[in-house]
């Protein structure tokens, strides 16, 4: 996917994942209750700071913080853009 979005630095801008549903039981969670994603696909990466090289790449899939970022919306679609910082585990 190319994207008109170049991050700056040590940020990325992660494509969140759809939240949950249904339980493992089989529960339907109504849109009220759903809790914020915490993970996504990275879509764009910063070329990073001088004496820090990014470790993240384009697809990789991440967890990060609940309120970790900074949320845009683009061509229709939600999007996070956040410091590599924020990021807490690739998958």
């Amino acid at each position: 996917m190319a994207l008109k979005i170049q991050p700056l630095s040590d940020r990325v801008m992660v494509e969140p994942q759809e939240a949950e549903t249904k339980t493992s039981s089989g529960i339907y969670i109504p849109d009220s209750a759903k809790e914020k994603p915490q993970q996504g696909k990275i879509i764009a990466v910063g070329k990073g700071k001088k004496d820090h090289k990014m470790t993240v790449k384009v697809g990789d899939l991440v967890l990060y913080g609940k309120y970790s970022g900074t949320e845009l919306k683009f061509d229709g679609k939600d999007y996070l853009i956040m410091r590599e910082d924020d990021i807490l585990a690739i998958i």
